[in-house]
């Protein structure tokens, strides 16, 4: 329902747990079992106390957290999937849009439950300086319906959370269609740690 791009809790001490803690060992599995795995790991994880515990393993990203991180990659998205295709991604230098990223999905009512679908969106050209990513939705002639669950994700960019959360909410609320929802309190867990 939503996603924070970067999450302040991560500090050098925490992504020292990580890579010591979980990603040295998983590559050391990887070379045991002989696997040779060439791609994108997604290590979904939980701060538990100030330590990393791991949730999930995937060979992708879920949405929103897609949402939220890519637009924050300033490098040619391609040529980073070319380059581990190649094995040449330690040649690349890694460009990160230092500002924080924001998500709010929007649902179809009902949703994760019984939902209709059909509804016509309005408003998506008055999501100001936020990007609209379609997940649920279909043309219907001239037409953009709903056609999901999870219908769309709000991003916006901003110097801190509060300012992209600020952007992404003003999309939700400008964005319309019947029994559209969204969670108001994306974030707010993050934005106490901070202050």
């Amino acid at each position: 329902m939503g996603a924070v791009s970067p999450v302040p809790f991560v500090d050098a001490s925490f992504v020292n747990k990580v890579e010591e803690q979980i990603i040295k060992p998983t590559i050391r599995g990887l070379a045991e079992e002989k696997i040779n795995y060439i791609g994108f790991i997604f290590i979904g994880l939980m701060n538990v106390g100030g330590e990393p515990k791991v949730i999930e393993y995937n060979c992708r990203m879920g949405d929103p957290e897609t949402e939220a991180v890519v637009p924050r990659i300033q490098n040619d998205f391609l040529a980073l999937m070319q380059a581990t295709a190649s094995q040449n991604l330690d040649k690349i230098e890694f460009k990160i849009d230092p500002r924080t990223a924001t998500t709010v999905v929007m649902v179809s009512g009902g949703y994760p439950g019984t939902f209709e679908k059909g509804y016509e969106i309005k408003n998506l050209d008055q999501a100001g300086d936020t990007i609209v990513f379609h997940a649920g939705t279909k043309m219907n002639g001239k037409d953009v319906v709903t056609n999901g669950g999870r219908v769309l994700a709000l991003t916006s960019l901003g110097n801190s959370i509060e300012d992209a959360l600020e952007k992404s909410y003003a999309a939700a609320h400008h964005i319309n269609y019947d029994y559209a929802y969204y969670r108001k309190d994306t974030g707010q867990d993050l934005i106490s740690l901070v202050k």
